[in-house]
């Protein structure tokens, strides 16, 4: 079954390539989305795919790569999206 979620990761996770991780290991999975910076520091996640595949990336996100510090992430499922890649901005 596809779903779609999107993320919310809060702690030092800009400048450490959060985004470009998280872009490499949802190609991995086959997932489709983005990564983006947001202006308070944090980084949102929006994913859509296989649900296995996405709560394998969902659980990534808690720790996400090995520079970053998580301190919190947050997930909510939304409407199914469909996106052609996974892109980073």
């Amino acid at each position: 079954m596809n779903v779609s979620y999107i993320a919310h990761v809060t702690g030092k996770v800009q400048g450490v390539y959060f985004r470009v991780s998280s872009q490499q290991k949802a190609i991995e999975l086959g997932l489709s989305g983005y990564a983006r910076n947001l202006a308070d520091g944090d980084v949102e996640v929006f994913l859509s795919g296989e649900e296995e595949n996405v709560k394998i990336m969902l659980a990534w996100l808690k720790d996400g790569p090995k520079r970053a510090e998580v301190t919190k992430m947050q997930q909510k499922q939304v409407e199914w999206q469909e996106h052609r890649f996974f892109s980073i901005s």
